[in-house]
């Protein structure tokens, strides 16, 4: 493998500003994450702090024991109950078979990150996964986009869910997802490797309860070698741990609300939209419903001082709200408001992996932590990564294109540019000339007729209409032959398209890792993790 480091814009104008190192956007942050000191910075401040070390390794040893394991998981276990120990973390949805690439990617944002700064800094550092395990936008797992006839298709888990559970409490139908799984696998084609991934994934399979449980059985099972631990934000267990902070929340919701939306002022005159959806009277949490299966968010009713599902599905009192929260800690979960709120009060954070829009919403957070006398950890963007398949290099080089106009913009403008070239310029007068001989006439035509019978005029124009559409339609079938001709290189555009930019979005946002996985094997992770990255906001390029 080789890598290649590009400069490329990011999703969205603040994280490219963010990646640029802008002055204004630094001061929405407590840490500038390309600051070594400031990393030092953050060590001394998490050194105040006290966290329940021993309850969370607990609490992470049990759940992750029903998943793949390894000495490093061990020792990370160990290292998380040590005084001075701290964690980088970065979550994502349990999207099916992972999700995305930039699932993985993010994955091993977080493993490479926690190795370099434990060399550099002289503490144990400990990679954590947070599964977003308490959302409940099935729409966004439910899915894997697939090749077919040259197009992207968007494959749907065949298992309808109609109640908004969050995604730890959606089964999985197991015969019915293996059946799926093995259709998606057959689109990939056969490979020396295509049995062993089919197998792996099926053994993946076979001890998931919900979607959260086999996203977490794939993860596990790739990167148990580097010591990865994971949580998962939906597992009752872990919300006991947390019912002391979402008391905290609770009284300080009205604080909360405020903090965002005068944080979001700020980023509003900088030029920047609000990320955050908010309203006046957020509670900034859910509650779980268990008799009818869904999640609730909540909102403040300022003329009773309680609480009141969003269109009044459930109502609390104050004290009911707190007393739940204490007692029935399992029944409440955040939003993407108190999510970061939770994840820093859980774990020492040296660091936070973050997507563009994830770098974003942050932003506009920055009072709530201070309102808690926290500090946001330094947000580190995480790795920007396109796999470059040597089949594809080759066609970029035999099409003179250049990979990162590519990555920008596709092959779309370059391929019509191509087809323009093939064309016959004297039959394309030609048959100018005709369309333009013919509107000509029937405008003669038109003035006669109407002289005559103005009741013919219809008739005339619908005339017109379909000689005019038949010569197009003979213009373009010989535009059609001369691309058949060059069907060879036009295949090139589409492979190139398809790869590295499919539907005009970046490949690691659309195809799913088995496809690579099934053409390069299941050491294609290992392979990955032993490359050196630089967080420096560069876009990775990898020769396959």
């Amino acid at each position: 493998m080789e890598m290649l480091n590009l400069s490329l814009p990011a999703a969205n104008r603040f994280a490219t500003d963010y990646l640029a190192g802008s002055a204004e956007l630094q001061s929405f942050f407590h840490y500038n994450f390309k600051n070594e000191m400031d990393y030092v910075h953050r060590l001394d401040e998490l050194q105040n702090r006290n966290f329940m070390r021993n309850e969370l390794a607990d609490h992470i040893q049990s759940f992750m024991s029903r998943y793949a394991h390894s000495d490093q998981i061990n020792a990370n276990i160990d290292k998380l109950r040590q005084e001075k120990s701290v964690a980088v973390i970065g979550g994502q949805q349990a999207g099916i078979l992972t999700g995305p690439l930039y699932t993985i990617h993010k994955v091993i944002s977080i493993i490479k990150l926690a190795e370099q700064k434990e060399a550099e800094l002289g503490v144990p550092v400990v990679p954590v996964f947070w599964i977003a395990g308490e959302d409940h936008d099935y729409q966004e797992v439910n899915h894997v986009y697939v090749m077919n006839n040259n197009k992207q298709e968007k494959w749907l888990y065949p298992e309808k869910n109609l109640e908004k559970k969050m995604i730890s409490e959606v089964c999985i139908n197991k015969d019915l997802c293996y059946s799926w799984v093995k259709e998606i696998i057959e689109t990939y084609g056969e490979t020396k490797y295509t049995k062993e991934v089919l197998a792996f994934a099926i053994e993946s399979l076979k001890t998931a309860e919900s979607f959260v449980d086999f996203f977490a059985s794939i993860i596990m099972a790739l990167f148990k070698g580097s010591g990865l631990l994971i949580v998962d934000s939906g597992n009752k267990e872990l919300r006991k741990l947390e019912k002391e902070y979402f008391m905290d929340q609770i009284k300080n919701h009205r604080e909360i609300t405020s903090a965002v939306h005068e944080q979001q002022q700020k980023t509003e005159a900088a030029g920047f939209a609000n990320m955050i959806d908010i309203s006046a009277n957020a509670a900034n949490l859910f509650y779980y419903d268990e008799e009818v299966n869904e999640r609730i968010l909540l909102q403040f009713d300022p003329q009773s001082g309680g609480f009141a599902g969003k269109n009044g599905e459930v109502t609390f009192t104050f004290a009911e709200l707190m007393e739940i929260a204490n007692e029935y800690p399992e029944k409440l979960s955040n939003n993407v408001v108190t999510r970061p709120l939770m994840q820093e009060w859980l774990f020492p954070t040296l660091a936070f992996i973050g997507g563009p829009g994830e770098i974003a919403y942050w932003a506009e957070l920055k009072m709530v932590f201070e309102h808690f006398g926290l500090q946001m950890p330094p947000l580190v963007p995480r790795l920007n990564i396109t796999l470059l398949e040597r089949s594809v290099e080759t066609d970029l080089e035999e099409l003179n294109l250049d990979l990162k106009e590519v990555l920008i913009s596709g092959t779309g403008g370059h391929e019509l540019k191509f087809i323009d070239s093939l064309k016959d310029r004297e039959v394309e007068e030609l048959f100018e000339k005709v369309k333009a001989n013919l509107a000509e006439q029937y405008s003669i035509i038109r003035e006669k007729s109407g002289g005559i019978d103005p009741v013919l005029m219809p008739m005339l124009e619908k005339n017109e209409s379909i000689l005019m559409n038949q010569i197009v339609f003979m213009e373009d079938k010989i535009v059609e032959a001369v691309c058949r001709k060059n069907d060879h290189i036009l295949r090139k555009f589409t492979r190139v398209e398809n790869a590295l930019r499919p539907g005009g979005s970046p490949q690691e946002r659309v195809w799913n890792p088995f496809y690579y996985l099934n053409k390069y094997g299941l050491n294609l992770i290992s392979d990955l993790l032993k490359l050196h990255y630089e967080f420096d906001g560069t876009h990775k390029i990898i020769k396959m």
